[in-house]
C-alpha cells in the first residue's frame, strides 16, 4: 500500500457503525491495485448525528466518495444533491459519488441481487418474483426488480410495526413502475406463500434468518412448498449455504446463495467511482474461499 500512495491519490471510505469488521477495504485496495489506479479507500466509524460533518467532509477532501452503511444510510441520503431512481423510491443511499462537488447518491443492493442472477444465468425482466422482508436490503431488491422489468412482485413481511413501511415501499414501486404488479402479504400466512411460490418463477429471502447464528431457521417452514425450476435465492452470504437453499436444492430447485450478491452490489459502487469493471471473478476466489 505505501508504496502506491502519492500526493494526488484519491480517497475513498466506508461511514457508518460498527465497521471493524468490514471486508470493503480489502475488496477495494485489492481492485485498485490490481486495476492500477491511484485510490485508497478506508472505514469511517460514524454515527448518524456525525453523518452531516461526513458529508461535508467528503466535499472537504474532494473524496471521491463513500460507500454508506448502518446505521447511516437514511441519514445521509438528506444530504445528497442527486438520487438515482432507486435511492430516491427507497429513500436511502449506501454509494456517494463526488461529481466535482455534487453528491449522487445511489443504492446497489438491488444491482447486486439482480447481477448475482444474471452471472447464474437467470434473468428477472417478465418474471413473478416473491421476496420475504421489507428491511433496507428486501426494500432494495424489490425496487431494482421493478426497475429491471419484473412481472409481479409479491412481498412478504411480517405483520409488525414496520409493516406500513413495506406498503408504502410497495406503493411507491407501484407508481413508479405501474406496469408491474406487487401485493404485499403477512409472512406468517403460510397458505397464501404456498400459492404463491406455486406461480412465481423466483424466491429470494432478504431477512435474517438462515444468518448465524440464525443458522437453522428458514423462512420456508414447510418443504413440500418447494418444486422443480423454482429458483431460490438467498441474501444471507454467511453461512454460503443456507437452511432454506439445502432444503431448496434437496427439492430440485435452482438455488443461488448470497456471496454473489455482496460482490456484486461492490461491483456496481466500484463502477461508479472508476467507470471501470472490477475484476469480480477473482475478488469471489479470493475473499470467497471455500
Amino acid at each position: 500500500m505505501e508504496k502506491r500512495i502519492s500526493g494526488k491519490t484519491g480517497l475513498l471510505g466506508l461511514i457508518g457503525s460498527p465497521v471493524g469488521h468490514s471486508g470493503s477495504p480489502a475488496m477495494y485496495n485489492y481492485c485498485f491495485e490490481k486495476l492500477g489506479l491511484d485510490y485508497a479507500y478506508l472505514a469511517f466509524d460514524i454515527q448518524v448525528e456525525e453523518v452531516p460533518k461526513a458529508m461535508e467532509a467528503i466535499r472537504t477532501f474532494h473524496m471521491r466518495g463513500c460507500n454508506v452503511t448502518m446505521p447511516c444510510k437514511n441519514e445521509a441520503v438528506k444530504y445528497m444533491d442527486e438520487l438515482s431512481p432507486a435511492a430516491r423510491i427507497i429513500g436511502a443511499v449506501n454509494t456517494i459519488v463526488n461529481e466535482d462537488g455534487k453528491l449522487v447518491g445511489h443504492i446497489t443492493d438491488g444491482h447486486g441481487f439482480v447481477d448475482n442472477l444474471r452471472d447464474h444465468g437467470v434473468e428477472i425482466a417478465g418474471k413473478k418474483i416473491i421476496v420475504c422482508g421489507g428491511g433496507g436490503a428486501a426494500a432494495a431488491i424489490q425496487v431494482q426488480c421493478a426497475l429491471e422489468g419484473a412481472r409481479e412482485i409479491s412481498i412478504f413481511n411480517r405483520k409488525d410495526g414496520f409493516f406500513e413501511r413495506t406498503l408504502q415501499t410497495a406503493e411507491r414501486i407501484r407508481q413508479e413502475k405501474p406496469d408491474c404488479i406487487v401485493n404485499v402479504y403477512d409472512i406468517g400466512d403460510m397458505e397464501t406463500m404456498r400459492a404463491e411460490m406455486g406461480s412465481s418463477d423466483i424466491l429470494a429471502n432478504a431477512t435474517i434468518l438462515g444468518m448465524k447464528p440464525m443458522d437453522n431457521e428458514s423462512v420456508i417452514k414447510d418443504v413440500t412448498m418447494f418444486r422443480p425450476g423454482l429458483v431460490v435465492v438467498d441474501a444471507v452470504y454467511n453461512p454460503k449455504e443456507t437452511k432454506m437453499l439445502k432444503e431448496a436444492k434437496a427439492a430440485g430447485c435452482t438455488c443461488i446463495n448470497g456471496q454473489g450478491m455482496l460482490v456484486w452490489q461492490g461491483a456496481e459502487a466500484f463502477k461508479l467511482y472508476t467507470g471501470l469493471e472490477m475484476p469480480v471473478e477473482e475478488v469471489k476466489k479470493l475473499f470467497f474461499r471455500e
